[in-house]
């Protein structure tokens, strides 16, 4: 059951100039459930993505990476759920590029200017025959309210849509900013198993658009973590349509960027902390802070250290107070030179270890006050610099098991 995660509202999902979406049942897996969603872009959109950094990426991703580097003028985007083309070898490089075919077919492009994506079950086929009945299906219904439609098509093994949107207002205008995502297992740091997709209908470069697509992952997506698995999907684009009456940002020194990218961050940030909130079996959010870093890189190492820890996550499944835990989690996270006499450790406000040993002002039940909530934060001091960082994570319950266990049954 998600953690205070409700189903987003279509009054707060806010259509994006320039992106209509359809959606269908194809019946890939299942029958009976939205499992394809088309999305066309207005010509001129500017696109840019990061993707998995799994090794056996999946013939989507690939066939994706090889478009965006021919070019920008990406004029479509499809994705199916219960299949994930990977581990299918020239056959699935095959099937996706046929699928790009048939989308472009659709609406009067070219292939390469189509990105495919999937989701689902390694190692099997895609069920063509399924898939390209459906995108025609998909393309029926068009339109620029159909971002819930969208959210809950990419499904797999989510319970909750994920959507998010957000208006700020640029020198005078009013720019928007929408994104839908997917995913509750396999998540972990550079990317996750996991879909997203964010729009905004101000005008960026080719390459602000990429940069920035870096920025909002590495704030969000790539700072979650449900179980240590990198996925052989991930991917997360950012779309620029350039319909807002109002000039592109060319580079960062534009003073309306930095604003649009916490716009940008916001809106990745709730979709990717959805994510979290609807982890396969979660009952716990936690965040994990981690302050007096010598540098970020060794603040999100200590963090990572905490957040995938079988015996941590079972701990706070249990709403048990073992602390030490955690203390022992920092201890293995590899830095050489780590002075545990110099670390300090929070539980929400209660204080929990100071320089290296239990606080003398530690009571267990204070602990297990904050062990029963369903929302905990873990804050860290290191005591031997000033960087900080954050990551998100769940517990680790019976479900989480149960849920994999059963996953292609």
């Amino acid at each position: 059951m998600a953690v205070n995660l409700k189903a987003p509202v279509a009054e707060d999902i806010l259509p994006v100039s320039g992106v209509v979406l359809g959606t269908a049942e194809a019946g890939i897996k299942k029958v009976g459930r939205k499992d394809l969603m088309l999305m066309e872009l207005a010509p001129g959109s500017k696109v840019a993505g990061v993707f998995t950094k799994n090794r056996f990426a999946a013939a989507p991703v690939q066939i994706c990476r090889e478009h965006l580097l021919e070019t920008n003028d990406i004029r479509a985007i499809v994705v199916n759920t219960g299949c994930a083309n990977a581990g299918t070898g020239l056959t699935g490089l095959h099937d996706a590029e046929e699928t790009c075919q048939a989308v472009a077919d659709i609406f009067n492009t070219l292939p390469i200017k189509v990105l495919p994506f999937s989701t689902g079950v390694i190692m099997e086929p895609l069920p063509m025959t399924k898939l390209l009945t459906g995108i025609p299906k998909a393309a029926q219904n068009m339109g620029r309210n159909n971002w819930i439609d969208a959210a809950r098509a990419i499904m797999t093994t989510d319970t909750v849509p994920k959507a998010a949107s957000k208006r700020v207002e640029l020198d005078g205008v009013e720019i928007t900013v929408t994104g839908i995502s997917k995913g509750s297992g396999m998540i972990e740091p550079n990317m996750a198993t996991m879909l997203g997709f964010i729009a905004t209908d101000i005008g960026m470069s080719a390459e602000l658009v990429q940069d920035t697509v870096r920025a909002v992952a590495d704030a969000s997506f790539n700072r979650i973590t449900v179980d240590g698995d990198t996925s052989t999907n991930d991917s997360f684009i950012l779309i620029a349509t350039g319909r807002a009456d109002c000039p592109p940002i060319e580079s960062d020194e534009d003073p309306r960027y930095n604003d649009l990218l916490d716009s940008l961050i916001e809106v990745a940030q709730k979709l990717s902390q959805s994510m979290i909130r609807d982890g396969e079996g979660a009952t716990k959010f936690i965040t994990i802070t981690v302050d007096g870093a010598k540098n970020e890189a060794e603040a999100l190492k200590v963090a990572y250290a905490i957040a995938h820890s079988p015996l941590v996550k079972t701990a706070f499944f249990a709403s048990d107070p073992n602390l030490g835990r955690i203390l022992a989690a920092v201890g293995n996270s590899r830095i050489d030179d780590l002075d545990a006499n110099k670390i300090s450790l929070w539980l929400d406000d209660v204080l929990v270890a100071k320089n290296g040993g239990r606080y003398a002002s530690y009571r267990e039940e204070d602990g297990q006050a904050v062990m029963n909530k369903p929302e905990i934060f873990v804050t860290v001091n290191l005591g031997r610099g000033e960087a900080s960082e954050t990551v998100w994570t769940t517990d680790l319950s019976h479900d989480y098991v149960s849920i994999n266990a059963d996953y292609r049954s």
